[in-house]
C-alpha cells in the first residue's frame, strides 16, 4: 500500500498543505524546528489516531485555531480508499471512505504504517512501558479485535484502581463491586496475553533472520513476553484464568494497602536476548541498534505476512542515528518494495542509490517545495 496523496489543515505549524507523493522513497529535508517531522507526523497520525510524539491531541492542532485536519488517499490492493481525520478540543472524527467511523478500533488499520525514529532505539533500553506501547500498536493495527479488547481492558482497570483506592481511604468496606472488577479484568487480560504471546512470536520468527543477517550470523536474537503473572503460551484460557484469580485472590490486600491494580498486562514487559544474555542489561550500544533495528525491518514484514501488503514506513531522523553498515542494511531492506518517508537535515556521506532516485521536498518555515 501507498499514501497518493496527504493534505493538512491547521495541522501543527501547517496553515495549509497539499501534497502529491510517489510509491518509493520520499524524503524531508530541512533544518531544526522547520515542520519536517510534523509531516511525517501526520500521516502516523492519519493511520493510528494518535501522535507518537505527544499523548495530548491538542498539541496537535495550529496555535489559535480550533481544529487540526488529516487527508489522505491510500492506494491498496482493491482500489483507492480516501481517510479523514478531524482533531478538535472535542474529541476526534475519523472518516474512510467517506462514512465516519463510530470507534476508531474500526478506523485503525485502513492504512498500516511502521514508524521508526530515535526514540524506537530505547525500545530495547527504555522502560517496560515503551515496550508495551509498541506492543499494543502493532497488534491493533492488524487486530480491530484486540484494539477493542485493550481499550476495554484500560477502561476497567480505571474504574478498579479507583475502587481499590476508596477501599484504601475507606471510604467503602465492601469488596464486591471489586470482584466485579477484578472478573472483568482478568476476562479481558487473558485474551490480550493470549494475543501478545502469538504477536511474540510471529515478531521473533522475523526478527531472529534480520538480525542475524545485520550480525553477519554471529548473533542470535531471542524476544520473550515477560507477564507480571506466572502465565506461559501453553496455558489454555481456563487455566490462565485460574492463575490470575489465584493471584488476585491472594494480593487482594496487597493491592487495597497500595490502591493500585499490581498484576496483569499493563505490567507485562518483553526481554531482548542476543545469544542468550539481556541486551537491555549486558548488550552494547551497537547491540542494542542492531536489536531495534531487526524489530522494525520485523514488523514490515510481520504485517505484509499478516494482510498481504507491505506498510508505509516513516523514519524520522533515525538514519543519522545509524552507522553505514546499519544504514545501508536498512535501505536495502525497503529498496523498491515499501513506500517510505525520510526526514533528515542532510543527505550527504549517505552514498545509497534508494535516496539517489528518491523524491526530495524542501520544508522552510512550514512550507513545502519539491526539488529537481
Amino acid at each position: 500500500m501507498h499514501i497518493t496523496e496527504l493534505s493538512l489543515e491547521n495541522y501543527r505549524n501547517y496553515a495549509s498543505l497539499n501534497i502529491e507523493l510517489e510509491n518509493k522513497v520520499n524524503v524531508f529535508l530541512g533544518e531544526n524546528a522547520q515542520g519536517k517531522t510534523n509531516v511525517i507526523e501526520s500521516i502516523f497520525v492519519l493511520a493510528m489516531a494518535k501522535s507518537h510524539r505527544t499523548s495530548n491531541d491538542k498539541d496537535l492542532i495550529r496555535w489559535e485555531t480550533e481544529y487540526a485536519k488529516i487527508k489522505g488517499r491510500v492506494q491498496k490492493a482493491q482500489g483507492s480508499v480516501p481517510m479523514e481525520l478531524i482533531i478538535s478540543k472535542k474529541g476526534k472524527k475519523a472518516k474512510c471512505n467517506h462514512l465516519e467511523q463510530q470507534r476508531l478500533s474500526q478506523y485503525i488499520g485502513n492504512m498500516n504504517v511502521v514508524m521508526f525514529a530515535p526514540e524506537d532505539l530505547h525500545l530495547v533500553k527504555g522502560n517496560p512501558q515503551v515496550r508495551r506501547r509498541f506492543i499494543d500498536m502493532e497488534i491493533g493495527q492488524v487486530s480491530p479485535v484486540y484494539l477493542h479488547d485493550i481499550s476495554q481492558y484500560y477502561k476497567v482497570l480505571q474504574q478498579r484502581n479507583r475502587y481499590l483506592k476508596q477501599l484504601q481511604s475507606k471510604k467503602v468496606s465492601d469488596v464486591t463491586m471489586l470482584d466485579v472488577f477484578t472478573d472483568q479484568l482478568i476476562q479481558l487480560a487473558v485474551k490480550i496475553v493470549r494475543k501478545r504471546f502469538d504477536f511474540i512470536q510471529l515478531l521473533q520468527n522475523w526478527a531472529q533472520a534480520i538480525h542475524s543477517g545485520i550480525s553477519r550470523g554471529g548473533e542470535t536474537l531471542n524476544i520473550l513476553y515477560d507477564p507480571s503473572i506466572n502465565v506461559s503460551e501453553e496455558d489454555d484460557p481456563s487455566k490462565m484464568i485460574h492463575m490470575f484469580e489465584e493471584k488476585f485472590h491472594t494480593q487482594q490486600r496487597k493491592e487495597i494497602e497500595r490502591g493500585v491494580t499490581l498484576f496483569g498486562p499493563h505490567r507485562d514487559d518483553l526481554i531482548f536476548q542476543v545469544n542468550g544474555k539481556n541486551v537491555q542489561t549486558f548488550g552494547s550500544q551497537g547491540q542494542q541498534r542492531t536489536t531495534a533495528l531487526s524489530v522494525k525491518l520485523a514488523e514490515i514484514e510481520l504485517i505484509h505476512s499478516e494482510i498481504k501488503e507491505y506498510p508505509i514506513l516513516l523514519l524520522d531522523d533515525v538514519l543519522s542515528e545509524l552507522d553505514d553498515y546499519r544504514q545501508s542494511h536498512l535501505l536495502n531492506t525497503i529498496q523498491g518494495r515499501v513506500q517510505t518517508f525520510v526526514t533528515t537535515t542532510s543527505i550527504e556521506g549517505i552514498n545509497h542509490q534508494t535516496l539517489k532516485e528518491a523524491s526530495t521536498f524542501k520544508v522552510e518555515s512550514g512550507t513545502i517545495s519539491q526539488m529537481k
